[in-house]
C-alpha cells in the first residue's frame, strides 16, 4: 500500500536534490532548471529552506548552497555508519598516543573529504575542518583514495581540480601521478612532505570493509621535524596498527583489497 506523502516537500526536494548532486553553490535559474520547476516556483522554497538552515545564499555572488543544518544531518549521517562510529574514538587516541593531530577522511561526492578530526595538544594550524575537501594529487588522504578507488570514481575528481587549479589537465592519470599510486598501493600508506604547507607533513592510512574497499583513511599531520615519513617511526607503526585493526574490526581479510581498476 502506497503511503501518503505532503507533495510540496517532495516537490521542494528536488531542489536540494540538485544542489547534493552538484556539490556547489548554485545561481537561482540554474537551480530551478536542475529541479524542473520556473525561478519563480523554486525561490519561495529556497527561502523556507533557508530559514530551516538546510540552504544559504551567499550575499556577494547570490548563489545558494547547502546550509548549516543540512551539513548537520550529513554528519550525522555519516556517524550512524558504522566505519566512522567506529573510527572516531580511535583518532582520538592515535592523536594522544603521537601527541600529532589526526583526521579521518571519506569519500564523498567532491572526493576525499574530512569528517572528524582530533588535535593535539599543540595543533598545526592546517586547513583540517569537518568538510574540507582534500586534494587528491596534493594531500596524504587524497593520494590513498586515488590509488585504492575505481578509475571511474577519481577521473571527474581529478578534472574538476584542474579547473579549479586553472590547469589545462583533463583530468587524466598522467605516467607520473600513476607511478605515485602505484607506490601508495604497494607501500600501504601514501605521505607528503610540505607539500600543502611547508614544514608540515602527513601520512594516511587506509581502511578497509569486508569486500576490500576503502572505507576511509587515517590522517596523521605534524611539523617535519616531529612526523619523519621518509622512515618507519613509532608513529607510523601506530595509525599502520589503528587503521589494520579497524579494518579487521569491519571483517577485512589481509590481502583481499579490492583492486583500484
Amino acid at each position: 500500500m502506497t503511503q501518503r506523502g505532503i507533495q510540496s516537500i517532495e516537490v521542494g526536494g528536488q531542489l536540494l536534490r540538485a544542489l547534493a548532486h552538484h556539490g556547489r553553490p548554485m545561481a537561482l535559474k540554474d537551480l530551478a532548471r536542475e529541479a524542473g520547476m520556473a525561478p519563480a516556483k523554486a525561490h519561495p522554497y529556497l527561502v523556507s529552506f533557508g530559514q530551516l538552515g538546510l540552504i544559504e545564499q551567499d550575499t556577494v555572488s547570490g548563489r545558494y548552497g547547502l546550509g548549516p543544518l543540512a551539513m548537520q544531518l550529513g554528519l550525522i549521517s555519516l556517524q550512524q555508519l558504522d566505519p566512522v562510529a567506529l573510527a572516531t574514538p580511535v583518532i582520538e587516541t592515535l592523536a594522544r598516543q603521537t601527541g600529532l593531530t589526526v583526521a579521518m577522511a571519506v569519500w564523498g561526492n567532491r572526493g576525499a573529504t574530512i569528517v572528524r578530526v582530533a588535535q593535539a595538544a599543540t595543533p598545526v594550524h592546517v586547513s583540517m575542518r569537518h568538510g574540507t575537501v582534500m586534494s587528491l594529487r596534493g594531500t596524504a588522504s587524497g593520494r590513498l583514495f586515488a590509488a585504492h578507488l575505481p578509475r571511474e570514481q577519481v577521473l571527474p575528481v581529478l578534472k574538476d581540480e584542474a579547473l579549479l587549479a586553472g590547469h589545462r589537465r583533463d583530468g587524466a592519470i598522467d605516467a607520473a601521478f600513476g607511478a605515485e599510486l602505484e607506490s601508495v598501493r604497494k607501500a600501504g600508506i601514501a605521505t607528503v612532505e610540505g607539500l600543502s604547507l611547508p614544514g608540515v607533513n602527513a601520512l594516511a592510512t587506509p581502511v578497509f570493509d569486508d569486500r576490500g574497499r576503502l572505507v576511509l583513511c587515517l590522517t596523521v599531520i605534524g611539523p617535519a621535524a616531529l612526523l619523519d615519513v621518509r622512515r618507519l617511526s613509532a608513529t607510523l607503526r601506530q595509525a599502520v596498527q589503528a587503521a589494520s585493526d579497524l579494518s579487521a574490526r569491519l571483517g577485512h581479510a589481509a590481502g583481499a583489497t579490492a583492486a583500484a581498476g
